[in-house]
C-alpha cells in the first residue's frame, strides 16, 4: 500500500467500526434499562407488530374477566337473597302445619296468618330491594355477561362473546301466593289539623303536636314525607310511636299496610291477598282511601279511590285453607329451589369461561414475552463484548492515526 497523508484509510474503517460498536453498546444499554429487546419499532418491527397485537388480546381478556367477577358477584347475590326466601318458606311450612290443626282458638289462627302475612311481604321486599350496583337483581331479564380477547370473533370466551343468565322475578306472586292489591296515596301538601284519612275500616285524623291523644291520630310532620311516615306507623300500630306521633290506642290496621314512602307519595298494600276493587274472590275486601281535603292530596290507583284489583291468594285463616297452603308453600320452595339451581349453573359457567380466559391469558403472556422481553443473561454477555470492542477500536483508532506520522521520517 502507497504511504498517503490525505486519506487515512485505516483510521477511517476504525471509525467506522467503533460507531457500530457504539451503537450496539447503546442498544444492549436500552435493553438492560427497559427490560425490553425492542425498544422502538427499527429494533424488530414484525416483532413489535406481534408483540402489540397480543398485548390487545390480553387487555380485552383482562377486562373480560372482571366482567366475569361482576356478573359471578351479581348471581352470588341473588343466590344469598334466594337462600333467605327458602328460610322464610320452611317457616312458612311451620305455621301452615301448625294452622291445619284444629282446635286452635280464632286469635291463635289469626296471629298465625299475621306472622304468614309477614313473611309473604317480606319475599316481596327481598324481591323488590336486593339490588347489585344500584340494578335490580330479581329484574326477570337476562344477565349478559360480554367477553372478548380483542379480535371481532371470541374463540377464548368458552361459549361465545356474551354469556347470558336469565335472572328469575320473586314476589309472592311468582310463588304463587297471590296478589296484594296496592294504591298511592299522594299528598301535594300537608294536610290540616282535623283531615282525615280512610284507610279500609279505619279511620286516621291529622293532628297537630300535642294533641295526639286518640287511637288512629297522627301528628302533622314538618313536611310530608314526615306526616306519611307518622301515617305509615300509625297503620302499622307501631308500639315505640305511641304517644309521639300516634295517638294512645291505635293498633295495626286490619286490612292493610304503607309498604313505603317517598316524599309525598306513600304506596298502601292490602294485608289479604284478593282484596282490591270490591271482588268478591277469596277474601276480597274493599279498601276505600278518602281524603278530607282534596285540593292537598290525591289517590293514584287504578280505579277511583280503591285498592287495585287482586286475584285470592294462599292463607291460613282456616285449618282447611292452612292445609291447602301447604301444596302452594312447597311448590313455591320448589321453585326457589329450581331458581338457586339455575343461578348457580350460571355461577359455574362464568367461572368455567373465566378459568378458559386466565389460561389463555396466561399462554398470550408468554408468548408476548418470548418476542419482547429482553434475555437478560445474553444482553449482559453483549453488552461486556461491545465494551470490550470500543476499547480495542479506540487502540486501533490511536494507532491509524500514528501511522501517518511515519512519513515524516523520509523527510528527514
Amino acid at each position: 500500500m502507497a504511504l498517503s497523508i490525505l486519506s487515512n484509510i485505516p483510521s477511517l474503517v476504525a471509525q467506522n467500526q467503533l460507531a457500530i460498536t457504539n451503537q450496539n453498546l447503546q442498544n444492549t444499554l436500552f435493553q438492560l434499562s427497559s427490560g425490553s429487546k425492542i425498544n422502538s419499532g427499527a429494533d424488530d418491527p414484525a416483532g413489535l407488530s406481534i408483540a402489540n397485537g397480543l398485548q390487545a388480546n390480553i387487555s380485552a381478556l383482562t377486562q373480560s374477566a372482571q366482567n366475569v367477577s361482576e356478573g359471578v358477584g351479581m348471581l352470588q347475590t341473588a343466590d344469598g337473597a334466594l337462600s333467605q326466601v327458602t328460610t322464610l318458606l320452611n317457616r312458612a311450612v311451620t305455621l301452615a302445619t301448625e294452622a291445619s290443626n284444629a282446635g286452635l282458638t280464632s286469635a291463635q289462627q289469626t296471629a298465625l296468618q299475621n306472622e304468614f302475612t309477614k313473611i309473604s311481604n317480606e319475599i316481596n321486599q327481598i324481591g323488590t330491594n336486593t339490588t347489585y350496583n344500584s340494578s335490580a337483581v330479581f329484574s326477570g331479564a337476562a344477565l349478559s355477561v360480554f367477553l372478548s380477547d380483542g379480535s371481532t370473533v371470541d374463540a377464548n370466551s368458552a361459549s361465545g362473546p356474551t354469556i347470558s343468565v336469565n335472572m328469575p322475578t320473586l314476589s309472592n306472586t311468582s310463588l304463587g301466593f297471590g296478589t296484594y292489591a296496592t294504591a298511592t296515596v299522594v299528598l301535594t301538601a300537608n294536610p290540616v289539623a282535623n283531615d282525615t284519612l280512610k284507610i279500609g275500616s279505619d279511620t286516621y285524623t291529622f293532628v297537630t303536636a300535642g294533641n295526639a291523644t286518640a287511637a288512629n291520630d297522627v301528628v302533622i310532620g314538618n313536611n310530608v314525607q314526615n306526616t306519611l311516615i307518622n301515617l305509615q306507623a300509625a297503620v302499622a300500630g307501631t308500639p315505640s310511636d305511641i304517644g309521639s306521633t300516634i295517638g294512645t290506642g291505635t293498633v295495626a290496621n286490619p286490612d292493610a299496610t304503607i309498604t313505603w314512602v317517598n316524599g309525598g307519595s306513600a304506596e298502601v298494600q292490602a294485608t289479604t291477598p284478593g282484596v282490591g276493587n270490591g271482588t268478591t274472590t277469596g277474601n276480597s275486601v274493599p279498601i276505600v282511601l278518602t281524603l278530607a281535603t282534596p285540593a292537598n292530596g290525591t289517590i293514584a290507583t287504578s280505579g277511583t279511590g280503591t285498592l287495585g284489583g287482586g286475584v285470592a291468594g294462599v292463607d291460613l285463616n282456616t285449618s282447611s285453607d292452612a292445609a291447602a297452603a301447604l301444596t302452594s308453600i312447597a311448590s313455591a320452595i320448589a321453585t326457589v329451589a329450581a331458581n338457586r339451581g339455575s343461578v348457580g349453573a350460571g355461577i359455574n359457567q362464568l367461572n368455567a369461561a373465566l378459568n378458559v380466559m386466565n389460561n389463555t391469558s396466561q399462554n398470550l403472556s408468554a408468548s408476548m414475552s418470548g418476542i419482547q422481553d429482553a434475555d437478560v443473561g445474553k444482553v449482559v454477555a453483549a453488552m461486556s463484548k461491545y465494551q470490550v470492542l470500543e476499547q480495542t477500536g479506540i487502540a486501533a483508532l490511536a494507532q491509524s492515526n500514528s501511522q501517518e506520522q511515519a512519513v515524516l521520517k523520509l523527510l528527514q
